[in-house]
């Protein structure tokens, strides 16, 4: 995308980069002159306001959920690999996130539960 004008900044940079942005993750030198690019190129202020909607509304909508640790590398590794024109995997990174995190709990509760009888094994061995 490009509004045809120079900028200092180029729109596929500017676009690469808009959830730093976003989420407040970027240096703040590169913050101004990002938002020197917005406010120069209308495409790019456009999309900038596209997706600050979704997000106020991802988080309205799922905000309350715990989401996985390790979720935000999985998504910006699935998005690297979309970006390289690589194929991708047919799970969402969401759904694998959600199994891994689902897998870490039932082990949890299995070695919660293994404790819980070696306890009471040793009770019962004590009171013998």
């Amino acid at each position: 995308m490009s509004c045809g004008d120079p900028h200092e900044k180029d729109c596929s940079e500017v676009l690469d980069h808009l959830y730093e942005y976003l989420d407040r993750e970027m240096p703040a030198g590169e913050c101004a002159d990002f938002q020197v690019h917005l406010d120069e190129c209308s495409p790019c202020l456009e999309k900038y306001g596209l997706e600050q909607a979704v997000k106020k509304l991802v988080k309205r909508c799922c905000g309350h959920d715990d989401v996985p640790t390790d979720l935000r590398s999985k998504v910006m590794g699935r998005i690297d690999l979309i970006r390289a024109g690589e194929a991708v995997p047919e799970v969402s990174v969401l759904d694998q996130a959600r199994h891994e995190q689902a897998q870490a709990e039932k082990a949890q509760a299995e070695k919660a539960a293994q404790e819980q009888r070696a306890e009471a094994a040793g009770s019962d061995a004590s009171g013998s």
